[in-house]
């Protein structure tokens, strides 16, 4: 229901538009100059007023899911089973997740501490310029503080006004392209090191 009130919203602006843009070019043809001048701008000036923030928004999603997000394994499970033997086999999973949130006004950082050697650390900061958010997930080595794999991802486009629904949705994209592949990736690896179950 909502989304054909938000549907029916676009189709009347969309109306309005071109209206508006019609009388301009109507006005500017009555006046000797341009009318193609004139409806330009007016298309222009329609356009931003709704969608200003579409393409800063894209691009800014684009150039940091291309620069900083990805699947990164410093350490693999044989590598770390050669140098702390039989440690793996030992290590039992906590039955109900150990959760630890810290919170910094919209930010969070999440530590599931899955057995006594290993933590999951979930964090979302943001939102930073038009409205994207960056996700981070390591799995950490408690004992020596080494992070074995690590998991960037961003966000983008709150769009809301007042809360849900997303009024701007085609701001919206939850992901960067291998974004969640490389969330299964993640959670893949850790679940080498949760260990037995009680």
């Amino acid at each position: 229901m909502i989304g054909l009130m938000v549907l029916l919203a676009l189709g009347v602006y969309l109306a309005i538009s071109a209206m508006v843009v019609w009388l301009s070019a109507s006005w500017a043809k009555k006046r000797g100059r341009r009318g193609w001048v004139w409806g330009g701008v007016a298309a222009f000036v329609m356009y931003n007023l709704v969608f200003w923030d579409w393409i800063p928004t894209v691009a800014t999603h684009q150039y940091y899911c291309a620069k900083d997000s990805g699947f990164w394994v410093y350490k693999t499970v044989d590598q770390w089973k050669a140098e702390n033997p039989g440690v793996l086999e030992r290590l039992v999973s906590n039955s109900k997740p150990i959760l630890k949130t810290v919170y910094a006004g919209n930010n969070y950082t999440t530590t599931v501490i899955l057995n006594s050697r290993f933590n999951w650390i979930v964090g979302k900061t943001g939102p930073f310029l038009v409205n994207r958010h960056q996700w981070i997930q390591e799995l950490v080595d408690t004992q020596n503080g080494e992070v074995l794999a690590r998991y960037v991802d961003f966000s983008s486009g709150n769009g809301n006004i007042g809360g849900e629904p997303p009024i701007k949705f085609w701001l919206q994209s939850g992901h960067c392209i291998d974004g969640e592949r490389n969330q299964s990736l993640m959670r893949q690896f850790r679940n080498h090191f949760v260990g037995a179950k009680k």
